[in-house]
């Protein structure tokens, strides 16, 4: 998806949830849609769900694959990683 209808996108998951009171599962790798739309995040890593949890509590984790998702270098463009929001 392009950048400005993946922004689009994700506000309209956002506003759906929000006024109508939505549980939204939602499978993505888009670092920005994550940091948009969630709550509550699983993380699927080596065949199995590695770990679960608010985003913050995610970017605690000492899990390589998590380490090289979230606080790899394309993530670190992504604003707020850095401060662990």
């Amino acid at each position: 998806m392009d950048p400005v209808g993946a922004q689009e996108f994700d506000e309209l998951i956002v506003k759906l949830r929000d006024l109508l009171g939505l549980t939204i599962v939602m499978i993505t790798h888009d670092i920005d849609s994550i940091f948009t739309i969630v709550d509550r995040i699983a993380v699927l890593g080596d065949k199995k769900v590695i770990a679960t949890g608010t985003l913050k509590e995610i970017l605690q984790s000492p899990h390589p694959f998590i380490e090289a998702f979230f606080k790899g270098q394309r993530a670190q463009l992504r604003k707020g990683v850095k401060d662990g929001r």
